[in-house]
């Protein structure tokens, strides 16, 4: 996960004070932090947050400078933590989400990250309202012409250095490159500018799981003060900031963040995964016109040299009158050969097998054959689209769902494209307050694979006053 990120950097003796102590804040201390917190929350009329690894971690995305962080593991000489799953299947944590509800709520007016795994965005929150200082390990950009495009596999280099990709704007092309920094790289003004902003015009900076070491980035939030705002700093670890916030919680961010929510009578909602794939199939005829070669391919929407990191294999599997033989494609790319009789029609069903860390095995679809491509194209409203199959995957509590999203017909070769997209996680969560009395929280599994926090409770919600 963010240990393939960290082998990428360059080298440097001094990555700032790793191995920090952590802090727990008495039950009791906490619920009352909690409910100042929330109280600054629900009064603030331009709420900043400031997030860190430490948001993360119960994502099953390791810290860099905790007890069991991986700067402070490799200066220990011990092993580095092992990913729980593979990076590109790291879903959202209850303070993502509930940070996708306070910004659409219309109190969150800003979100800044130190974080490169592009959670943010993949949970929900617009991205002319995020600030991801240090880049986004899936995203490329195209220095031309400033498009960006978010991929569902890790890019290979960082350093902002030239992929193999290139821009998809067809007045433009230039090649693409990544976007996160090594240690010489500067913040981007694009990034940094939007974040300098909106911290001067916060009344309520909110830091969460950052120990506010790295500079410049640390430096933001005191921007807030000069303009008579407030700091508060949620974080296991003391941090050099913390002289000047107005309230420091040492607690879980997620356990912290799931009390505020449920004060301010906010629910988190479910995070929903949609994964995109494209099926291509072309044709042509044979030299004696007898027969129709065709192949059949499962392929990334990012492009046919791309990988399909959630798909594991695929079953080619044919109509029952027909005697052609099932194929089971388990390496990429997803091809199959056949050839078949001019005249003939059929189906052909396709089983798509997910890999680790989707919420579900497999999927279905369903290919009509006929050599009579039909030339017009079909485009659906992508956005309705998604937003149904979303709902219909909430409604149901499983994952699996997919949807055809666009054909498009080839001229040459003959054949056809058609866009789908899949439901491949759902992860859902209940927010309950921090009580006076036993702390009893646990992990709950969701679609196998997400986690999220439940508390038993003896006493009803005491409302913000």
């Amino acid at each position: 996960m963010s240990l393939g990120y960290a082998e990428k950097l360059s080298y440097i003796e001094d990555v700032g004070k790793v191995g920090m102590a952590e802090f727990f804040d008495p039950p009791h201390v906490l619920q009352d932090k909690i409910e100042q917190l929330a109280k600054m929350i629900q009064k603030s009329k331009h709420l900043v947050v400031f997030t860190g690894a430490g948001i993360s971690t119960s994502c099953g995305i390791p810290d860099f400078r905790g007890p069991k962080g991986i700067w402070t593991l490799q200066r220990e000489g011990k092993p580095l933590p092992e990913a729980s799953l593979p990076f590109h299947r790291a879903m959202p944590s209850m303070t993502h989400m509930a940070l996708v509800e306070l910004e659409k709520s219309g109190t969150l007016k800003f979100v800044i990250s130190q974080n490169v795994d592009g959670i943010h965005l993949r949970s929900g929150i617009p991205r002319e309202k995020l600030a991801e200082l240090h880049g986004n390990s899936f995203m490329e950009a195209c220095p031309s012409c400033g498009a960006e495009y978010l991929r569902d596999f890790e890019v290979e280099t960082i350093g902002l250095k030239e992929t193999s990709r290139r821009c998809s704007n067809e007045n433009c092309g230039a090649k693409l490159r990544d976007t996160v920094l090594d240690w010489e790289d500067a913040l981007p003004p694009k990034e940094m500018n939007p974040a300098e902003k909106h911290c001067r015009m916060a009344d309520l900076v909110l830091c969460l799981g950052t120990s506010l070491q790295i500079t410049p980035a640390c430096n933001l939030p005191l921007k807030s003060l000069r303009g008579g705002g407030k700091i508060v700093i949620v974080n296991l670890q003391k941090t050099p900031k913390d002289k000047d916030a107005s309230l420091v919680i040492h607690g879980f961010v997620d356990m912290v963040i799931a009390g505020v929510m449920d004060l301010l009578n906010l629910q988190i909602p479910p995070y929903v995964r949609i994964d995109f794939f494209q099926t291509i199939l072309t044709q042509s005829l044979s030299a004696d016109e007898r027969y129709v070669n065709w192949n059949l391919r499962v392929a990334s929407v990012h492009g046919l040299n791309a990988q399909l990191p959630f798909i594991k294999s695929v079953e080619v599997s044919f109509s029952d009158n027909q005697k052609y033989k099932p194929a089971i494609l388990d390496k990429q790319p997803f091809q199959l050969k056949r050839r078949t009789a001019r005249a003939e029609t059929f189906e052909i069903f396709l089983k798509l097998n997910f890999s680790d860390g989707c919420g579900c095995l497999s999927t279905q679809i369903n290919i009509s054959f006929d050599f009579e491509v039909a030339t017009e194209c079909l485009k659906l409203d992508k956005d309705a689209e998604l937003q149904s199959l979303r709902d219909v995957a909430i409604q149901q509590s499983c994952c699996c769902q997919n949807t055809l999203l666009e054909r498009k017909a080839l001229l040459a070769p003959k054949g056809e494209v058609t866009d789908y997209a899949i439901v491949t996680n759902i992860k859902t969560f209940e927010s309950h307050s921090v009580s006076n009395g036993d702390l009893k929280w646990r992990k709950e599994s969701v679609n196998g694979t997400g986690t999220s926090w439940k508390r038993s409770r003896s006493r009803k919600r005491k409302p913000i006053p």
